[in-house]
């Protein structure tokens, strides 16, 4: 069957995941190929930390600085996918994808399966900066297109947006243009809630209680020739897909509403979810816009040395103790860049066992000298063993200094890169910068730094009807761009942000809820206090978590974190959208009152979400705080308590809006 040019609409495309991070499920790509019928099956290997990982693995040879472990998947998956005629497309190639797809052209020789492979090329913009371990730009699904449309049966590229795993094979199957923006927009979406693998199918789910998901299996998209899909699973396959795991993965790492990439804008407030059967759930009416002309280009350095000591407390007297540690290591410290200390409360009063009466006191160090942070420094803290607190003990004995990686993010314009689809003859295939790009000049970015005004948000957009924004000045302004402010929260014009994969794209100014800092106490009272007047509490209010009434998902972005929070129905729609401000967001989180703090609205989807600038310090592999990724950060936000309407408390569990 022929594309749209052809006026014949080919059936929806059937593409899975078998992969969320380098270290997913290994079995995962032959479940996949064996559950069901599948066109496509997509794996997505990379992430900030997963470059400096093979970046340090190119620096021991220069042939590596690809996932190995999709090469090992092939071993049995390459005859698997070639029987059942499925296409594999991963960005398993990292930094050297010519090299991955000569692997795989190898064992395909060895194992006697005739297959044709392609790979991606010119995202690696190394040499860069000084310093500089890695530097990528993240390419869209182009140069993915041009391959299978060459007749490639596997794919492999390196930085691609993940989303662009989608993408691309869908631009391909449909034979879009790269103007057709809702399409590609709608594409883009599925990909993103496949990218992540199982947490689409009730992996990591706030409501996790509610279903079997000891093993959940992998998802799948059905994409039609509109853009439109359907996100299910094989059947008999574990874990579950309702409008409430698809919302929580379409959260996940997000900032703005407008979901910039290389191909397309996709609008995340046009996205409509609904149900369509048992683990099916529809995603309808997603608009596209064109994509910016600058491409996000993600940098990876190593940042210098660091090491830590964990001394447990026991018993009483626990910041005592800790005081006394802290004095007698002072003078091993001076001299260290980075010392930070953490006191976790993890004891009980009269407690059962030695385990819960007892507190950790955490030393982090971080300096650009291995030896000032190495063994020397951690056998000072465990010489303390006979001469410090009572119960004196360590978590684990002295260890040497260890690198730390450090990410950042700057711009490079879209035409500079030479974005291409090899064949295994050596024919090359140019993906022309679309002329569909938004041209405007885009605002400047520091070349370094993890925590760059680039990332800030863009937040909500205009009606999709392309209606302006409402004007802040007026009366009773509403809809889905406009956020009325609480007490000491300002409105301000939305700035460019960098979504997946993407740069800033001009749109018209939008607002947004934002707390620059702390923000000024309201008048409303204590903690988590519903705003007085409310008409939602005339059946009285109880004092209960937020995740009795809410879902949530957070994640990273560099050194930024999103926590996204959805509801399930009109009613608790209408309380959390009022109550839960920037303002109350940083009551509930102490932790970001002093960081600026961006709150996004998607009334389709029942949610809101949080942006937080530089809490995660110079990123994942830098950082030191407890949770370096911000996973856990939506979960403790809804464990705070706050007063909750009863009768909201006593409607069904939050699934989800359109379950």
């Amino acid at each position: 069957m022929t594309g749209r040019q052809g006026g014949v609409v080919r059936r929806p495309l059937r593409i899975g995941n078998a992969s969320g991070f380098y270290g997913d499920r290994f079995d995962a790509l032959r479940e996949m190929l064996t559950g069901g019928p599948l066109d496509v099956l997509t794996g997505d290997y990379l992430a900030e930390l997963t470059m400096l990982i093979l970046g340090r693995d190119r620096l021991k040879n220069p042939d590596h600085g690809y996932a190995k472990t999709f090469l090992r998947q092939l071993e049995e998956g390459l005859g698997l996918a070639h029987e059942r005629g499925v296409r594999i497309v991963a960005n398993a190639g990292g930094l050297n994808p010519a090299g991955l797809a000569e692997a795989v052209r190898g064992l395909a020789a060895k194992v006697g399966v005739p297959v044709t492979v392609a790979h991606v090329e010119g995202d690696d913009l190394m040499p860069y900066a000084e310093g500089a371990l890695t530097a990528n730009a993240y390419l869209g699904g182009g140069g993915i297109t041009e391959c299978l449309r060459a007749g490639a049966d596997v794919v492999v590229t390196g930085r691609v947006t993940d989303a662009a795993l989608v993408s691309g094979p869908a631009a391909w199957w449909f034979d879009w243009a790269p103007d057709d923006h809702d399409r590609l927009a709608g594409a883009v979406v599925a990909g993103h809630v496949l990218e992540c693998g199982t947490q689409a199918t009730g992996g990591n789910y706030s409501f996790f209680t509610g279903h079997d998901v000891r093993r959940p299996g992998f998802p799948l998209a059905e994409i039609a020739e509109d853009g439109s899909s359907v996100i299910t699973k094989h059947p008999g396959t574990g874990g579950v897909v309702s409008a409430g795991t698809v919302t929580a993965q379409l959260l996940y790492e997000t900032q703005g509403v407008r979901y910039l990439g290389p191909d397309v804008t996709a609008r995340l407030d046009t996205v409509r979810l609904s149900g369509d059967g048992p683990d099916r759930v529809r995603i309808s009416g997603v608009r596209g816009e064109a994509p910016p002309d600058t491409l996000k280009v993600g940098v990876t350095r190593i940042g210098g040395w660091r090491n830590e000591v964990v001394f447990v407390l026991t018993g009483l007297d626990i910041e005592a103790k800790a005081a006394l540690v802290r004095a007698q290591l002072s003078e091993a410290l001076e001299g260290v860049a980075e010392v930070a200390w953490t006191l976790s409360r993890t004891d009980h009063e009269d407690a059962g066992t030695e385990e819960t009466a007892s507190a950790l006191l955490r030393l982090v160090v971080r300096d650009p000298s291995a030896e000032r942070v190495g063994r020397g420094l951690t056998s000072a803290a465990v010489e303390l063993a006979l001469g410090s607190y009572p119960g004196f003990h360590v978590t684990a004995p002295p260890g040497a200094a260890q690198p730390y990686g450090v990410f950042a993010s700057s711009l490079i314009a879209a035409g500079s890169v030479s974005h291409v689809g090899v064949l295994g003859d050596g024919t090359r295939l140019p993906v022309p910068v679309s002329a569909a790009r938004a041209s405007s000049p885009t605002p400047p970015l520091p070349e370094t730094g993890a925590c760059d005004p680039g990332r800030r948000s863009r937040g909500s957009a205009p009606d999709p009807a392309g209606a302006p924004p409402p004007d802040p000045r007026a009366s009773n302004a509403g809809g889905a761009g406009f956020v009325p402010g609480g007490a000491g929260v300002a409105l301000r014009a939305h700035e460019p942000h960098l979504g997946d994969g993407s740069s800033p794209n001009p749109a018209p100014p939008a607002f947004e809820e934002r707390g620059p800092g702390r923000s000024p106490g309201s008048g409303r009272g204590g903690v988590g206090e519903s705003p007085a007047g409310s008409s939602d509490l005339a059946g009285g209010t109880t004092r209960a978590p937020l995740g009795a009434v809410a879902g949530a998902r957070s994640g990273d972005k560099g050194g930024d974190a999103n926590v996204g929070v959805w509801v399930g129905s009109d009613a608790a729609w209408e309380w959390v959208e009022r109550t839960l401000t920037v303002e109350r967001f940083q009551e509930l989180l102490p932790e970001t009152r002093d960081l600026p703090t961006t709150r996004h609205v998607l009334p389709n989807l029942h949610a809101l979400n949080f942006t937080i600038e530089g809490i995660l310090g110079d990123g994942v592999a830098s950082g030191h705080r407890f949770d370096p990724q911000a996973k856990a950060l939506g979960e403790w936000l809804r464990a705070r308590h706050l007063d909750i309407p009863i009768h909201l408390l006593n409607a069904p569990a939050p699934e989800g809006n359109g379950s």
